[in-house]
């Protein structure tokens, strides 16, 4: 089982990643917004702490209300110069993620809207095999001020 004290290390080689597994609850999105924190400053990237901390917090609210899932993988990496990716993992990969239609009184169904809002870019990949994947990563992207 994972230690929610484990130190989380970046990616030896190719673009650096931070990634750990945790209980799929509600309470992993303020552990998530400690991640992204962390990472977002050893990148020296503080300006983009509080929109990556919205996202993680809506995506871990997604995979527990979503799926059935024991627990999530949270990742955030640099996939280029340019980019901060943001993403959750988890196992239920008939469960694509789509833009809800809240109605202006109902209480929940926009971190999605909220997402595509606020992101450069967002999605999913299928994990594992492609006649049989075993879960999904849904992602967000976000552009790194000041590059192109």
């Amino acid at each position: 089982m994972t230690s929610l004290r484990t130190t989380v290390e970046a990616a030896a080689v190719g673009p650096p990643t931070y990634s750990q597994t945790f209980p799929c609850e509600p309470s992993t999105a303020e552990i998530g917004r400690k991640l992204v924190r962390d990472a977002l400053g050893a990148w020296h990237l503080d300006n983009l702490v509080d929109v990556a901390a919205l996202i993680i917090s809506e995506l871990v609210a997604n995979a527990v209300r979503h799926t059935p899932c024991r627990s999530i993988r949270l990742i955030v990496g640099r996939p280029s110069a340019t980019r901060v990716r943001v993403g959750v993992v988890d196992r239920k990969p008939s469960h694509l993620p789509v833009l809800g239609q809240a109605g202006e009184d109902d209480e929940s169904g926009r971190g999605l809207l909220l997402i595509d809002g606020i992101a450069d870019r967002w999605g999913y990949d299928l994990r594992g095999p492609v006649r049989r994947p075993w879960g999904k990563e849904v992602w967000v992207e976000l552009r790194i001020e000041g590059d192109e």
